[in-house]
Order: C-alpha cells, then structure tokens, then sequence
C-alpha cells in the first residue's frame, strides 16, 4: 500500500501557511484547502496516481443509470448507444486542455476561464453555469436518494428530499476529510455492485442482450436516426460541466518533471477528461437494466436506479438481501457526490459574489444556498421531467466548455493570440474578455432558442450541435478581431521573479502579502500598486477601493 499521503488526510496547511490571529475570514477557510486560489506546491504533496484516485471516486453517481435509462426508453437502444458514444467524445475531447491546465497550473476552472476569454468579471456568467450544474445534479442525487428511501424506510419523498439534502450540511462543514477517505474505501465495493449483477444477468440469460439490443423505445421504430441520436447527445452532454469538479481535484497535481511525466500524463487524463468512459458505461448499463424491467415496473419507474438494482440484484442473491443492498448503494453513492456538489456549487457562488461585491461573506451561506435551489428542484418532481431540464442546461455548458477548451487550444497553441500562462489575479486582467463572453452568450442563446423550437422544429434536435460548432467558431474569430487586446491589462505583475520555473512548473518562491501578512507562493501574489510589497490574490479581489490594484500597462501578447 503507499505510503504517501492522500489527499483525506492533509486537512491543514503547512505551518507557515497558517492564518494568524486576526486574519480575516476569507483568508481562514481558503487557505483550509486553497478554494478561490492558486493551489502551492508545498501543499500538493501527493503522487498522480493518489491524486487520480480521488478524483475518480467522486464520479460513483447514479445519475448516469437514470440519464441512460431515459434516453434508451425514448428513443430505443441504437439510438441510445450513438447519443452516449457522441456525447463521451465530445466531452472527452472538450475536458483534456482543461484538464491539462488545471493539473500544469495548479488552479480550478474559473480561475482557468477568467484567463481563457472572458476576464475578470466575465467569468462570473460561467461561474453561475458551473453552480447551476452543481444543485441540478445534487437535485438530481438527492430524488434518487429519496425514491430509495421510500421503497425501503418507506418515507415519503417530499421527507425524503428533505433527508438527502439536510444530512449533507454536517458532512460539508467537517466531513470533505471524512468523505475522501469513503470514495477511496468504497469505490472498489461500489464498482463490484455496479459490474455484478450486469455480468450475471448476461451469464445467466443470454436472452436479455438481445432484448436489450432489440428495444425500440417508445419514440421511435427502433432504427437509427440523427434526430433522436442528437436529442440523446445533448442530455447526455449536460454532464459536460462534470470536468470542473475533477479539476477540483487535479489542481492538486505535482509539478510535472522528466521523472514523473509517464504517471503524471496518465493521472491527468484518467481523471480528467477519462472520468468519461466510466460515465458513459454506466449510462449503458442504465439503458440495459430499463429494459430489463421495463415489463415489471412500467416505464416510469424504469429509470429509477434503485428500481433497476432492486430487480438486478433480486435475480442473484437471496430475497431478504436485495432492498437493504440497493438501498445502501443508492444512499453510499448520493453520499459521495452530493457532499463534493454541494461543496463545489458554495466555491462557484463565493467566487462570483466575492468579485463582484469585494466581499467574503463566508462558504457557508452559499452551501445553503445551493441546497435550498436543489431542494426546490426535487419538491418541484424535477425527476418527472428530468431529460427536458438537462437537454436545456446543456446548450449552456457546452457553450461554456468548448468556448475555454478551444481558446486554450487554438488561441493559446495555434494563433498564439492568448497569452501562454493562464491568468487570474484581478489587476492583471481586464474585467470582460469579448472573446469568450460573446463566443458564449451567441452559442448560448441561439442554441437555447434552436432547443425551444424558435427555428422550427427540423432544427430543435441540433441546438447542443449549434452550441459547440458557434463557440467553436466565435472564439478564435474574436480573438482574431479584437487581435488579442483584451486578454491582459497589465504586461507584467511588477515582480522580477519568473512565474514559471526551469521546468514550466508554477514557481515555488513564496512572498509574504502585504494585507493578510501570510506566505504565497509566486503565481499567487501580485506588487501593490501603493506600497513596496506584494498582494495575495484574494486580498486583491476583496480591496473595495483599488488601493493596491496595480494601474493599466498592456502590453502585446
């Protein structure tokens, strides 16, 4: 076993990271794990493969049963099967220069986004997507949460939405330790009740691939056709934005040397962009068991995970057995997500109000207030109507990842019109980017407008099509007419020592900032533009009146 630490077990800063008596509040909680900053290297102590470990523990959802199963009872296996292998690529393809960026620089994806085309305060309208993302799928988790304790406990659901959403409040408070050391200890069970039934069942009656092949969906005649395929994409591809909350975890990532580039390059794609493969399997296995007990339970309930396993499992083990198992799986995996959602949706939603009003009001208020929309959502029965609610967010999250991805990828590596090293401290950025903001909100709005039928019905299909092939387009476009002006607003931070160092790696040099009077590392601090010294990037971003906010200097990219 190694015996390296994981990522459960670091919980406190190094000691010369600690807060002092006195600090404020903002510079206490993030400096517990670095949320709104800059990751440092004397915190990222962990090997890739630890670090990739965890970050693939946290994608044990049982989401992906029900997106499936939704998908296949619509329109049929075939169609199912494409939408699913469609979607995976694109995400795939989408998630990797976010990811590699995440991992190279040590930072989260907003952080990424405000760099890659949108600016300082621009990054804002990305920041309510990836917080909408977050309480749809806590909603989401927490409905089936809820359908598995009334079958079980027999709670009603409304009690039951009230349970899956309460009981994570403690967990995110003092349990983010608690809750990594769970995915590492139950993803292998979790994996063995997830494979196993799929395996007997195939084993033990071959007849159920066929049926399962078979399926023509209530949609359709059971051929192939690019309008239900797509239809299936883009709900498949609401799960786009998934690559923000790996990212959480890669931030973590060493620095990237000769000595580890083998295991650094393989962590970063299996928990990057390769949390996919898993995503997409499990929404295979979700088509397969709908079908299986589609005669049983009637097509509503079919896509309900814990009727799925409930009936799987009741043909490979004894009958006192099933419901306390199923249960268990479904309540375990709700667990598992919903604490990062709800932890990860607080961050987004600091973040934004953070920038725009210089305050830290503390996480905790935007914990409730994520939960309190999720809780919304499920009262609402937003299950009964899930495939509509993601088939719309999607448009969004597209837009939103394949505008990020194709500026890193194009504008950064090919046009060389965005600036190499991503960028985040405020000062140094200009507060909108066109490049990105108007790449989004045109391949948000006309796919949005595509989705509700405003272009006619032939095009309805195609909007999460219009979503990416628009942004994918309008990025470099802006950038080619802005010519790269609006990416920074400074040409240097008025620090002599390199960002990077000999290895490209984020510099591990540290300076003591002038406000908060706590130890940063290089990439994280910026000189004040009033005083000898340097500034950390959150008391940047909390400095109501620009005394240290370094003055306009561009320079060419």
């Amino acid at each position: 076993m190694s015996t390296e630490p994981r990522l459960a077990e670091v919980a406190e800063p190094e000691p010369a990271q600690k807060a002092a008596p006195g600090t404020d509040q903002a510079v206490k909680e993030t400096l517990e794990d670095y949320t709104l900053r800059f990751a440092p290297r004397s915190y990222r102590r962990w090997t890739p493969m630890v670090v990739a470990t965890t970050a693939l523990g946290g994608i044990a959802y049982m989401a992906d049963f029900s997106i499936g199963a939704g998908i296949g009872l619509a329109h049929g296996t075939g169609n199912a099967l494409l939408a699913i292998a469609v979607a995976a690529v694109v995400i795939f393809v989408t998630g990797f220069p976010l990811a590699y960026y995440g991992a190279r620089y040590n930072i989260d994806l907003d952080l990424i986004t405000r760099g890659s085309g949108f600016g300082y305060f621009g990054s804002v309208l990305t920041s309510v997507i990836f917080a909408s993302f977050t309480f749809i799928f806590f909603a989401l988790e927490g409905s089936i949460m809820a359908q598995g304790l009334k079958l079980g406990l027999g709670l009603p659901l409304w009690l039951g939405y009230l349970v899956s959403t309460l009981m994570v409040i403690p967990l995110v408070i003092y349990g983010m330790t608690a809750l990594s050391k769970l995915q590492v200890w139950t993803t292998p069970i979790w994996l063995l009740l997830m494979v196993g039934p799929l395996v007997y069942l195939v084993a033990t009656d071959p007849g159920t691939v066929d049926r399962f092949l078979a399926y023509a969906g209530t949609d359709g005649d059971g051929g192939v056709n690019t309008a239900s395929v797509l239809l299936g994409a883009g709900v498949c591809l609401s799960l786009i934005a998934q690559i923000g909350e790996q990212i959480d975890y890669l931030r973590f990532m060493p620095p990237k040397t000769e000595a580890n580039k083998r295991s650094w390059w393989t962590a970063v794609v299996m928990a990057g962009p390769g949390w996919v493969v898993l995503g997409a399997l499990k929404q295979a296995i979700g088509v397969f068991l709908a079908v299986y007990i589609i005669a049983e339970v009637g097509p509503t309930a079919a896509p309900e995970p814990i009727q799925q396993f409930k009936h799987a499992f009741d043909a490979m083990m004894p009958s006192w057995l099933v419901l306390p198992l199923a249960v268990a799986l479904v309540v375990i995996s709700q667990i598992k997500i919903n604490v990062t959602n709800a932890y990860s949706g607080s961050l987004a939603w600091t973040n934004s109000f953070t920038r725009v009003t210089k305050r830290y009001p503390g996480r905790m208020v935007f914990v409730l207030v994520n939960l309190g929309f999720a809780l919304v959502l499920m009262e609402a029965d937003m299950f009964s109507f899930l495939n509509s609610i993601l088939g719309f967010y999607s448009n969004c999250a597209i837009a939103w990842v394949v505008t990020v991805a194709t500026d890193i990828g194009i504008n950064k590596y090919v046009l060389k019109l965005s600036p190499h090293a991503p960028e985040f401290r405020r000062g140094m950025l200009y507060a909108v980017n066109p490049v990105g903001v108007v790449s989004f909100v045109a391949a948000s709005a006309l796919s949005i407008a595509m989705y509700f039928h405003a272009l006619g019905d032939t095009l309805q299909p195609y909007s999460p099509v219009a979503a990416a092939v628009i942004a994918f387009v309008l990025t470099p476009l802006m950038a080619v007419v802005t010519k790269g002006r609006y990416y920074l607003r400074r040409g240097d931070d008025g620090i002599a020592e390199p960002l990077l160092d000999e290895d490209g790696n984020p510099s591990a040099v540290t300076y003591e900032c002038h406000v908060c009077r706590q130890q940063f590392e290089r990439p994280d601090v910026a000189a004040c533009r009033t005083h000898d010294a340097v500034v950390c990037s959150l008391c940047l971003s909390t400095d109501k009146i620009g005394d240290h906010v370094l003055p306009e200097a561009p320079a060419a990219v």
